[in-house]
C-alpha cells in the first residue's frame, strides 16, 4: 500500500494509477489525516502483468515520452562488438566524467 498527499497525488496521478492497476492501493492524506483510499475494482477478467506493462508503454510512447526501439537487437549485437574502455571498470567512470565535461 503507497501513501500520497493530496499534491504528490496530484503530480503524479498516472504513476499511483499504474500502481492500482497492478493490484495495489493508494492512502490518500490531507495535512497528515488518511482521507481516502484508491484500490483496484474487482473484475472477473484479470489483466497480467505484461499486458499492464504494454499498456503503460503504450500510453507514454503516445504522449512522445518514450520511441520504444525497432529492428532486431540480438542480431546488432552479432555484428557490433562493445567497446574498450582503457583501464577497465574504473575507466567507464572517468569516461563518463569525461563526456559530461564536454557538453555531450
Amino acid at each position: 500500500m503507497k501513501k500520497a498527499k493530496i499534491a504528490e497525488l496530484r503530480n503524479g496521478l498516472s504513476r499511483y494509477l499504474d500502481h492500482v492497476r497492478a493490484g495495489g492501493s493508494v492512502v490518500i492524506y490531507d495535512r497528515d489525516t488518511p482521507i481516502a483510499e484508491i484500490v483496484p475494482l474487482k473484475r472477473s477478467k484479470t489483466h497480467s502483468k505484461k499486458d499492464l506493462d504494454e499498456e503503460r508503454l503504450a500510453r507514454l510512447e503516445a504522449k512522445g515520452a518514450i520511441k520504444r526501439p525497432t529492428g532486431d537487437f540480438a542480431a546488432w549485437l552479432k555484428t557490433h562488438k562493445p567497446i574498450k574502455l582503457p583501464g577497465g571498470p574504473a575507466g567507464v567512470v572517468q569516461a563518463l566524467l569525461e563526456e559530461r565535461e564536454s557538453g555531450w
